[in-house]
């Protein structure tokens, strides 16, 4: 009968150095409270506790997000903001701030969430809604140095902090969508006027240099029939002054060949030696019978 309780008291034995056993993984620590109290901490591996007596806490240690929710804000211009918020923090993996994550403060991540919201209440009343938008680096920045100030009992480290919205009311979105529209309906006019401009100063100096070429051309064309009269002139002085009889001569051959008419010279006449020099040939000498 006495095997019986020893074998039974084994079993109690064994059950309760089970029952004991406890593995903290690398994302995690520990605390182990005996009696209520802080009695150890628990780096990453196997561990053993005494049941009942021993009770453990897990802490993770990972990088991990909370959302701040979204909020109504009254904007310095008093405009209702839809505003949200997301908050990015890790509890420190040393002892003193497990325990201080555990013992300092009541359910971190609610804290965070509403110091979170706090915070953004203080920083967007004091801007207006424009301001707003165009300044979330700044609120980003003041959002997280608040955090890192008012948490850092908390064994806490805030990794960063970043506005997830900023919605004004429906009706000042849908004006704001206007200015904007107009914004960049003006400045696609202004480009189109540029545009235009420089089409229509580059017509004008194509027209310039057209009415250039011509100009040149007209002068070349001028010059040319001002030496062509000055060469008739000079034939005029040379071969017809005191002679019209020979000029009228000419200009009936001239008149003749315009027409494509056949006309006979006598090779005696001087005609002949005046049409010849005009036009480079050398003049024919007579022969003188004997």
């Amino acid at each position: 009968m006495a095997i019986y309780y020893v074998y039974g008291g084994l079993v109690v034995i064994i059950v309760i150095a089970l029952r004991g056993i406890f593995i903290v993984r690398p994302i995690d620590r520990c605390l182990v409270e005996r009696f209520g109290k802080y009695h150890r901490f628990a780096q990453p591996g196997l561990h053993w506790r005494i049941p009942v007596f021993e009770k453990i806490y897990y802490v993770n240690v990972t990088e991990q997000m909370v959302d701040a929710e979204p909020q109504e804000i009254i904007t310095n211009d008093n405009l209702n903001a839809r505003v949200d918020a997301q908050i990015y923090f890790k509890v420190k993996n040393d002892e003193l701030s497990i325990k201080s994550s555990l013992y300092n403060v009541n359910n971190y991540r609610n804290q965070i969430v509403s110091l979170a919201r706090t915070t953004l209440r203080n920083i967007i009343g004091t801007l207006t809604l424009k301001s707003a938008n165009s300044e979330r680096d700044k609120i980003n920045f003041e959002l997280l140095k608040t955090l890192a100030h008012e948490t850092g009992s908390w064994g806490i480290d805030i990794v960063r902090a970043e506005l997830k919205e900023i919605d004004p009311p429906k009706d000042v979105q849908e004006t704001m969508n206007k200015v904007v529209k107009a914004e960049n309906e003006k400045i696609a006019a202004v480009d189109f006027a540029n545009a235009v401009e420089t089409q229509a100063d580059g017509e004008k100096r194509a027209n310039i240099k057209r009415a250039e070429g011509i100009k040149q051309a007209n002068i070349l064309r001028a010059e040319g029939e001002a030496e062509a009269i000055k060469l008739v002139n000079d034939a005029a002085d040379k071969y017809f002054k005191g002679n019209a009889q020979l000029l009228r001569q000419l200009e009936a051959v001239e008149k003749s060949l315009v027409n494509n008419s056949k006309i006979v010279v006598n090779s005696d006449t001087e005609l002949i030696n005046v049409i010849g020099d005009m036009a480079g040939v050398p003049l024919l000498k007579r022969e003188v019978s004997k």
